[in-house]
């Protein structure tokens, strides 16, 4: 007989036996649930199922609730929305796992990086490319320049020293390279749709490299000779040879990309002029106007701007330096300035800096390497006058202090009364940064500009106030890393695509992770467990050319893993990343109700060592929501009960009595608990 049930208003028939759950279940009707298994008896301990029962005084269980002739439900309703979410950040109170890797999570873009790294110390470096490609088209060009923000939160820190992560990315590319395997993703067909992209720089290439993979024509428009943007024009070669960066350019050309050289936006064309021949515009114009000092003699002969300086060299341009140089700025740009200055000619090199070391925002790799070659650092100095007649002959400069942080973070330099001094110097090169040329657009253009000469966007779909115009990279967020451009180019493509197709532009979802945290506590937990669990094995160092060989030339300075190295230096991965984050029941459902994994944080971390005892099964405590389907599946399946819980509240643990090893159990090894 047919028994009537009436959820979210609308009439279904159940049956006897069924539960609320089965009947939604049956109908489409989604209800989460994380304790139900087949061939289980209902539970009902993890509470996610709730739903409102009409006449019920408090909400039931729908997998272990029973429907009956007339039974009104409600799954959706706001009590029930708020019970889950509370339900769910409760159970990731005591979680004390990590879904996503750090190193994943610090990534600007999101590259799977425990996931390649895996693969190389396999040996699979083909399959290896082709995840890194999923997020970014540059492995070797990253390979060589990123900061690699990715390995100051690598684990492996707590060991000893970190993953080569970086290192490990361009081995990839230049194996694939070698062997002729490099990745090369299909091509949809032609969707009929155009994109004007404006810089052949990292953001450009990246949202043409996705976007035609979408069946996009797309079309780049570059005002210099060749593609690259910063990357060619800004980056030495003895830190990104060319035939490197052509390579990986080629391949972004394989996609039926086009690209227009020596042409100017605003010059050659307008962004209203593109409007009407494409469907799209895309502005990556990147940040190539040096900023000025602004301080007397500026305009002296032997006075040079750091990215002109670098672009000039890479044109082609012949430099006569002589004997000393001066680059003023800590970043970057002022690094390799003085190197490119050092392999110029240039006998005495310095760097010039109003703050300290440790405020240098420039790779300390690259710090180290410049002191390798014999440049010499002027810390908490500050040019404040150029002397000379026609051309510069001396810089008067004062002492700094540092005081209070400054809207960065960093102290806030601060004059040493009395201190001016004199450096003696032929060429000075001033690196303090770069902007965007936003002008190029022309002064009757929609697209408004900010104060710090960046294009105004909607951050969350890269669209300007023009819709079918759109800009990421170092016009939308100032000048930045290559990765970060990267990360805009490939989501830029993601809303321009939705754009194209006629879909509404919604944000690019963030990651959703739980995480055993930064404080200190937890990580001082985890350093002593795992110099417990995994021996100490130092890094493998880059090879390096040396020294005095490299500043006579520009030949890439790093020699690259061998293969050796690399499988060893990967397989120093701990892998801390879930081995089940694409799958977890926990992680999906937490995010569909809007659980914040942090809001009910035990103050204690209460967390356990994992339990490697058996030859085949790794019970890790930490990850354990107490849902008891290991418990119920051993007992109930196959009657042997090797699991069970001990203690109560926050403490409470599964495993065998008295704390032995599972092998000392009656446990068959079917491992039914671990499928559960």
């Amino acid at each position: 007989m047919a028994i009537k049930v009436t959820i979210n208003g609308k009439e279904y028939e159940g049956k006897h036996g069924e539960t609320i759950r089965d009947v939604a279940k049956r109908n489409g009707i989604g209800i989460p649930v994380l304790c139900e298994r087949a061939q289980i008896d209902p539970f009902g301990s993890c509470r996610i199922c709730l739903v409102e029962q009409d006449k019920a005084r408090y909400p039931v269980v729908a997998c272990a609730a029973p429907v009956f002739d007339g039974i009104v439900v409600n799954t959706e309703t706001e009590l029930i929305k708020g019970l889950r979410k509370l339900d769910m950040e409760l159970l990731f109170s005591n979680h004390f796992a990590d879904c996503v890797a750090p190193c994943n999570l610090t990534c600007p873009a999101g590259i799977d990086i425990q996931g390649y790294v895996g693969l190389a110390a396999n040996g699979e470096y083909p399959d290896a490319e082709k995840l890194i490609k999923q997020k970014v088209p540059f492995p070797g060009i990253l390979g060589r320049v990123c900061p690699a923000p990715c390995q100051k939160e690598c684990r492996r820190n707590l060991v000893d020293e970190t993953v080569s992560i970086k290192f490990i990315k361009r081995f990839i590319s230049d194996i694939n390279f070698e062997k002729g395997t490099r990745y090369i993703p299909p091509v949809a067909p032609s969707s009929g749709k155009t994109v004007a992209i404006i810089g052949a720089g990292p953001a450009g290439m990246s949202c043409a490299y996705y976007l035609a993979q979408q069946g996009h024509q797309c079309t780049i428009i570059e005002k210099l000779p060749k593609a690259g943007g910063m990357t060619r024009y800004g980056i030495p070669d003895y830190r990104l040879p060319q035939k490197e960066l052509d390579a990986e350019i080629a391949e972004i050309e394989s996609l039926g990309v086009e690209f227009l050289y020596n042409t100017e936006l605003g010059k050659d064309v307008t962004i209203d002029g593109l409007r009407r021949s494409f469907d799209a515009v895309f502005l990556a114009i990147g940040a190539h106007v040096s900023k000025s000092m602004g301080i007397p003699g500026e305009e002296l002969d032997g006075v040079y701007q750091g990215i002109d300086f670098l672009r000039e060299v890479k044109l082609g341009k012949k430099f006569d330096l002589g004997e000393t140089v001066v680059v003023v700025g800590g970043g970057n740009t002022a690094i390799d300035a003085v190197r490119t200055s050092l392999r110029l000619g240039a006998k005495n090199c310095y760097i010039v800096y109003r703050r300290s070391r440790a405020e240098m925002p420039a790779d300390p790799i690259e710090v180290h390497d410049a002191e390798e070659e014999g440049v010499q650092f002027h810390f908490l100095t500050n040019p404040v006058k150029i002397h000379g007649k026609k051309r510069m002959e001396a810089i008067e400069s004062v002492r700094m202090e540092l005081g209070e942080p400054d809207a960065s973070g960093r102290r806030s330099p601060v004059v040493v009364k009395g201190s001016e001094f004199m450096i003696k110097a032929d060429t000075i090169i001033m690196a303090i940064g770069q902007e965007p040329d936003v002008s190029c657009i022309g002064a009757d253009c929609k697209v408004r500009t900010t104060k710090w000469s960046t294009f105004m966007i909607n951050e969350e779909t890269f669209q300007t106030d023009i819709p079918e115009v759109f800009a990421g990279g170092d016009a939308m967020r100032g000048p930045c890393t290559v990765v970060e451009c990267i990360a805009d180019g490939r989501n830029a493509a993601t809303q321009i695509d939705r754009f194209l197709k006629g879909q509404e532009l919604t944000p690019i979802p963030g990651v959703y992770s739980v995480q055993r945290g930064k404080s200190l506590k937890a990580l001082k937990a985890l350093e002593e467990e795992w110099k417990h669990r995994f021996p100490t094995e130092p890094r493998a160092e880059m090879p390096m050319l040396n020294p005095k060989k490299r500043i006579k030339s520009f030949v890439e300075c790093e020699m690259g893993f061998t293969e050796r190295e690399l499988r060893r230096d990967a397989g120093r991965c701990l892998e801390c990343g879930c081995f089940s984050q694409y799958d977890c029941e926990l992680r999906q459902i937490g995010k569909a109700v809007g659980a914040e994994p942090t809001a009910l944080k035990t103050k204690g971390e209460i967390r356990f060592e994992s339990d490697l005892r058996h030859p085949f099964i790794m019970k890790d405590q930490n990850k354990c929501i107490l849902c008891g389907a290991c418990v119920r599946a051993c007992d109930e399946l196959h009657h042997v009960g090797a699991w069970g819980f001990v203690d109560r509240g926050y403490v409470t643990t599964v495993q065998p009595s008295f704390g032995v090893a599972l092998q000392e159990t009656d446990c068959e090894y079917c491992g039914t608990c671990v499928q559960n």
